[in-house]
């Protein structure tokens, strides 16, 4: 059973339930090479995965190569100024709001690697925490991270590692989006070890 990515271009994000109704469209619409240079382009690097719409670029791939060909992907889409739908994870990958770091990474403990991740897809991941998915974090390599596991434990890293359990993923998802903006207001709300 193959996995797959739908890429399009959008004039400002989208929420993923707008993002699932524009993947069914896709889908029900017939194949076509696409007038968006973008989504041309994206399609000829993928060439082997790719089938194009004349309004977006569907990748399938087979699971045991998702890992790879996913976050190269969603580098892709982002520096073509496209979206980027995962109906497996149902994410969408908008391209903002995004953090204060250039180099900021989001890690899942599921495999999915993102460059500069926007805001709202750092929310929606957070949501996924459980066994198949055993971690999230944010990271700028060489200077910081945070990260959570199920049950809410976070951990932060800045010269000294910290750890505190947090008691609900609102708590949780307001400290992801503090760390990707540079504040660090969640340092004085928790207790650290």
């Amino acid at each position: 059973m193959s996995v797959e990515l739908t890429v399009w271009r959008e004039a400002e994000p989208i929420p993923r339930e707008r993002a699932r109704i524009a993947y069914r469209t896709i889908l029900a619409g017939t194949p076509g090479e696409p007038a968006d240079p973008g989504l041309l382009a994206l399609a000829k690097a993928f060439p082997e995965h790719a089938t194009t719409y004349p309004d977006a670029v569907l990748v399938a791939m087979e699971p045991e190569e998702m890992d790879e060909i996913s976050n190269r992907v969603f580098a892709e889409a982002r520096s073509a100024g496209l979206v980027c739908y995962d109906p497996q994870r149902d994410l969408v990958h908008n391209l903002a709001p995004r953090g204060v770091y250039p180099e900021l990474q989001l890690h899942t403990g599921d495999g999915m690697i993102v460059a500069d991740p926007d805001l709202g897809l750092v929310h929606d991941v957070l949501g996924t925490l459980s066994a198949g998915n055993p971690f999230t974090a944010l990271v700028v390599f060489g200077s910081h991270f945070l990260q959570v596991s199920p049950g809410y434990e976070l951990e932060y890293k800045e010269g000294l590692l910290r750890r505190t359990e947090v008691a609900d993923l609102d708590a949780v998802r307001q400290a992801f989006d503090e760390y990707a903006r540079g504040e660090r207001g969640f340092l004085e709300r928790f207790t650290w070890s």
